[in-house]
C-alpha cells in the first residue's frame, strides 16, 4: 500500500479497473446543473479553454453512451448518461456483487474512460470567498507544520491536484494543528490508517 496520498477530485467510473476495486471515488459537483460547463478559472476562461473543455465534454458522454450500450449488450440495465457524462448506476455495493454485473463490467472495461480534467474542473462547485480563504489558510498551516508537500490551491480555491505524503509524521502532526482551521475539533478522534 502506498503512503502518498492523491489530492484533488480525480473521479473514476465503475468498470474502469474491475479486476482491482470497483467503485465510484470522487469529490466535485453532484453532476446535477443541466448541461452547462463552466470554466476551472470561475468562468473567466478564454474562448479556446471553453471550446476544449465542450470538445472534451462532447467526447466523454460519446464514449460514456458506448461504454452504457456495452453494458446493456451483456444484459444490465443501464441508464443514460446525464449531459455530463455521469452515468448513475444507483446501489454500487450490487454492482460490486453480483456476478452478471461483474461479467458485463469486465466486458466493457475496455470502454469505460476516465474522465477529463477539463471536464472535472468544470464541475468543480464554486467556492465563496471565505471558503477560498479557509482553504488557502489550511494550506498554508499545513505546509508550515511539516507537510511541506500539502497542495496549493488553484484560483478558484480548490487544493491542487497533486500527490502528497499523509502518512508523514509531519502530515500527521500538521492535521492536528490545523484542524480547528477547517472546522475539526481538536480533541476530535483520528482515524486509523
Amino acid at each position: 500500500m502506498s503512503a502518498r496520498r492523491r489530492f484533488g477530485t480525480r473521479t473514476w467510473l465503475v468498470g474502469v479497473a474491475v479486476a482491482a476495486v470497483v467503485g465510484v471515488a470522487g469529490c466535485g459537483g453532484d453532476g446535477d446543473s443541466g448541461g452547462e460547463v463552466a470554466s476551472a478559472g470561475g468562468g473567466k476562461a478564454g474562448a479556446g479553454a471553453s471550446k476544449d473543455a465542450s470538445s472534451e465534454l462532447t467526447e466523454y458522454v460519446d464514449a460514456q453512451r458506448k461504454w452504457v450500450e456495452c453494458l446493456r449488450g451483456a444484459g444490465l440495465d443501464a441508464p443514460d448518461p446525464d449531459a455530463r457524462g455521469k452515468v448513475d448506476l444507483g446501489d454500487q455495493s450490487k454492482w460490486k456483487r453480483d456476478p452478471k454485473a461483474l461479467k458485463a463490467q469486465e466486458k466493457c472495461a475496455d470502454l469505460s474512460v476516465p474522465v477529463p480534467d477539463s471536464v472535472e474542473k468544470a464541475q468543480q462547485p464554486e467556492l465563496s470567498k471565505a471558503e477560498i480563504r479557509k482553504n488557502q489558510k489550511y494550506a498554508k498551516c499545513m505546509q508550515e507544520h511539516g507537510a511541506a508537500d500539502f497542495p496549493d490551491t488553484d484560483s478558484g480555491g480548490h487544493f491542487r491536484d497533486v500527490t502528497w505524503d499523509s502518512t508523514s509524521a509531519g502530515a500527521k502532526r500538521a492535521a492536528r494543528q490545523c484542524a480547528s482551521v477547517i472546522g475539526v475539533p481538536t480533541d476530535a478522534p483520528s482515524a486509523q490508517g
